[in-house]
């Protein structure tokens, strides 16, 4: 197996709060020792979230097992999910705006290839 370092691109807003609501969150279950830290497993979760790479190379890069990597980027994802509002907040938000994105995923396309910039 090839281990290598790799770079995230995300502001350090978004490494602090995914981590606070880690440390809250294991305050709270009374969670006392853990292979990975709060900022660690906060990090791992938005190597996740932004590259999406399996949770194998994962486990390898930040030197925990692959269950681990999984049940704790699960354990973030959802303390994130409860934060967010519920669709009818969202749709009483949305019924005074101008517009709405419902989805921002992009999709990777290949329309240079045949040496056509369109």
């Amino acid at each position: 197996m090839l281990v290598y370092p790799s770079g995230v691109d995300a502001s350090s807003s978004a490494l602090r709060f995914p981590t606070q609501q880690l440390r809250r969150h294991r305050r709270a279950i009374g969670s006392r020792w853990r292979r990975l830290s709060a900022g660690r497993q906060a990090l791992l979760t938005l190597a996740h979230l932004r590259v999406g790479p399996a949770c194998a190379q994962l486990a390898a890069g930040f030197g925990v097992g692959t269950t681990t990597a999984y049940r704790y980027v699960t354990e973030a994802v959802d303390l994130l999910a409860a934060l967010a509002p519920s669709l009818a907040d969202a749709v009483r938000t949305v019924s005074v705006k101008a517009y709405l994105i419902l989805d921002g995923t992009l999709l990777p396309i290949d329309r240079i290839a045949a040496d056509r910039p369109f």
